[in-house]
């Protein structure tokens, strides 16, 4: 049989050709249909999230959780993007969390690394660098997909203060900085030319101004002062970065939300000041024994506490060959006092 002369009969037929668009039509309704869904579903999905899911991982302090969530939506959240309108201020928290995820990935590599060091075993401490860079260049591009998120959402910071019509949006600027702020420092810890702009660090300083300080737990202020410090001749003139710094810290402290903690002690590790890092993360221990976390930020300051408890692990196994002991935050190796975080008995485990 001839197919094609029967194509040809079929066509010209009026019967057939009707045939043939309402069999179309029929399938292009599906289409239409099933985009409708799926938008719907989008929409749905992206407020549910902003409304309910982000406050509730917020209130949390299981950082565990958070990064596994993060990892696990993040491409079912973002895929919306197909059907309706791309979820950028979702887009900010997801990668920036993300990003935290494999940045924990690259302490711990830090940590055999140095652990390799002090036991003169070279090739394990040169596949835990490897790994180490690797977990970096991870990190740097997620929390760069954060930023840009933020750009798209937003513009760009650095110029005119943008459009923000509430808190929650507020909040997103301000996180979506401090990943393009993260991006830059993991790309520099990889040493790895992942082509971020270096210019970010700039914008931020001037993006930061446009939120409240006080608001804002004294992170805008924490962020512009880190800032400060870091860049050649960027400290305002009658400014002192480390006195503003201080102040943050201490805003932070009073809000139970520490974030400026963290800015304070990189601040001071970028210069090369180990014994104000200590104190930072001192002033850290003693606040969270006095004031409990903002209830509705626990997310946030148990962040504060992992990141410096990772600085405090650096500084251990650089002395000892171990990280900070249980319960032993805010204490070092060379107090004059017994620590007192918990000792392990070794005789006891073997």
């Amino acid at each position: 049989m001839n197919w094609r002369n029967v194509a040809r009969n079929w066509l010209a037929k009026p019967w057939g050709r009707l045939a043939i668009v309402l069999s179309l039509t029929s399938v292009t309704g599906c289409s239409v249909v099933n985009h409708m869904i799926y938008k719907t579903t989008g929409t749905v999905m992206t407020a549910y999230a902003e409304e309910h899911q982000v406050p509730y991982v917020l209130a949390s302090d299981d950082l565990e959780m958070n990064c596994s969530m993060a990892q696990a939506l993040t491409p079912l959240l973002m895929s919306f993007g197909r059907v309706t309108h791309t979820p950028n201020q979702l887009g900010v928290m997801v990668y920036l969390s993300a990003g935290m995820c494999a940045e924990s990935q690259a302490w711990e590599q830090e940590l055999r690394y140095l652990r390799a060091m002090k036991k003169a075993n070279v090739q394990e401490a040169q596949d835990a660098q490897i790994a180490q860079k690797r977990y970096h260049i991870l990190a740097a591009n997620r929390n760069y997909t954060g930023y840009r998120h933020l750009v798209e959402e937003f513009g760009e910071p650095g110029g005119k203060c943008p459009k923000l019509d509430d808190e929650f949006e507020n909040f997103i600027w301000m996180m979506g900085m401090l990943a393009g702020l993260q991006a830059l420092s993991n790309e520099m810890s990889s040493g790895a030319g992942l082509g971020i702009p270096k210019d970010i660090a700039a914008k931020a300083e001037r993006g930061a101004a446009c939120l409240d300080d006080d608001q804002f737990w004294g992170v805008p202020m924490a962020i512009r002062a880190t800032i400060w410090s870091m860049l050649p001749g960027a400290v305002p003139q009658g400014e002192d970065p480390f006195a503003r710094l201080k102040i943050a810290a201490e805003k932070g402290e009073k809000a139970g939300v520490r974030l400026p903690h963290v800015l304070y002690a990189m601040a001071a590790l970028n210069q090369g000041n180990t014994e104000l890092v200590k104190d930072v993360i001192r002033q850290h221990a003693k606040s969270k024994a006095k004031k409990p976390a903002d209830p509705e930020r626990k997310l946030l300051d148990a962040i504060a506490t992992q990141t410096l408890e990772a600085i405090s692990d650096r500084l251990w196994t650089e002395q000892t060959g171990h990280r900070t002991p249980i319960g032993g935050l805010g204490t070092f190796w060379d107090d004059k006092r017994q620590s007192s975080g918990e000792t392990i008995d070794l005789d006891d485990i073997l």
